[in-house]
């Protein structure tokens, strides 16, 4: 058999198990009243290939495994789950709520950023590995609580296009500081020239700004040219075509593809034909969502625990909460005006991610964070992730509970 249909083989097998175990467990996370995302990332983190799915039953080799192939399926998903987000707030919503996203998103970056870099420069860690464990804590990983919104059927609800715009500033400008800190790695520079900072920081949101409106005036135009789509699935595969484009684009400018599906879905939400591509979409959420959570739980290697680790894990952990909850929470509560409210934005943030992994990929590949810095950040990643879905939900079941009372 040739190595590449070998390979083929066991991606297949890899995504197979982890499907199949991510719709299982979220069956059984249903039945005990959790959030099936919850059930999604434990069944990635499970049957991964640092927990059972390291055994060698394929040919001798791990029954999974999580190569670029599977990590970039990975990212497709999270790309479809961004577009279908983006469907829940038109331009002008958005728009309407931007001085609150954007205070809310960068306060969310602001915050966990200097409180973990100060934190852990106490707690003796030498300069670059504070900036490093900063840099993770920043960003949040939206996925999370657009399932879980949409799950309770929230997703119109002010706090939750809250979060959605405020996840989305904060995940840009994440992107800008790790654009930073990766410059810092590279050359040994922990002192960049704050001008420099700034300017990259106007630049990447002024890329962001450009896509947005780029969408916004291009995408309703071809889609509303009725007289070009007759044929079955014409309008679904021009819509699929636009978001991947449109992550391309964000990936090739620097910013992560999430953006770029973020921005035509909300392009698209504005369009007269929004009702047929919901109907579209959510047959694409049924496969690639719990694939997404799935993937991101597998990721999670809990191999290199120890005493060091977990004390260093307890603390993150606590800053990482802390930081979105007070950070998010309390300019929320500016706009909100309501302490519940405010409350569930600072939870919805608190998930990090993606840019969290990428970060610790780089400083351990660097040698810039130790294996036990590395496991610590992973820790932290993997139990912000799983907690926020089980908070949210008991946040709004509290309040349900309260105005059953009434």
């Amino acid at each position: 058999m040739a190595v590449e249909q070998e390979a083929l083989i066991h991606v297949l097998i890899s995504l197979a198990v982890l499907l199949f175990a991510a719709k299982i467990f979220a069956e059984l996370f249903n039945k005990l009243r959790l959030p099936a995302v919850l059930g999604e990332l434990v069944a990635g983190i499970i049957i991964g290939p640092f927990a059972l799915g390291s055994l060698p039953i394929f040919d001798g080799k791990p029954l999974v495994i999580l190569n670029e192939t599977i990590r970039q399926i990975g990212e497709i998903a999270g790309i479809v789950i961004l577009f279908i987000a983006g469907l829940e707030i038109t331009p002008r919503e958005f728009l309407k709520g931007g001085v609150a996203s954007f205070t809310i998103g960068a306060c969310g970056v602001i915050v966990p950023f200097f409180l973990g870099y100060y934190v852990f420069t106490i707690f003796g860690l030498e300069g670059l590995q504070s900036i490093l464990i900063a840099t993770a804590l920043t960003a949040t990983s939206v996925a999370i609580s657009v399932r879980v919104l949409t799950e309770l059927g929230k997703m119109q609800t002010k706090e939750a296009k809250i979060i959605l715009g405020a996840a989305i500033v904060d995940d840009i400008l994440a992107i800008a500081i790790l654009s930073v800190v990766v410059t810092m790695v590279q050359t040994g520079n922990l002192a960049p020239n704050i001008i420099d900072i700034i300017f990259l920081i106007l630049k990447i949101l002024g890329i962001f700004a450009a896509l947005l409106i780029g969408a916004i005036f291009i995408i309703p135009r071809i889609l509303h040219a009725e007289r070009l789509w007759k044929a079955r699935g014409s309008i679904e595969g021009i819509v699929t075509a636009s978001f991947f484009g449109a992550s391309a684009i964000a990936a090739a400018v620097g910013l992560s593809p999430i953006v770029g599906a973020f921005s035509v879905g909300m392009a698209v939400a504005s369009t007269k034909i929004i009702k047929r591509v919901e109907e579209y979409v959510d047959k694409l959420e049924i496969i690639f969502a719990p694939l997404f959570f799935a993937i991101i739980g597998a990721q999670v290697n809990l191999t290199g625990i120890n005493l060091n680790v977990l004390f260093l894990s307890t603390i993150i952990i606590v800053v990482a909460i802390v930081s979105k909850l007070v950070g998010c929470g309390l300019p929320a509560f500016m706009y909100l005006r309501n302490k519940s409210k405010a409350m569930k934005v600072g939870i919805g943030m608190i998930s990090r991610g993606e840019v969290g992994l990428i970060v610790a990929g780089i400083g351990v590949t660097s040698g810039a964070l130790s294996s036990n810095i590395y496991t610590t950040v992973i820790i932290m990643i993997a139990i912000t992730t799983l907690i926020t879905p089980v908070w949210l939900k008991k946040a709004y079941s509290k309040e349900e509970t309260v105005v059953d009372a009434y």
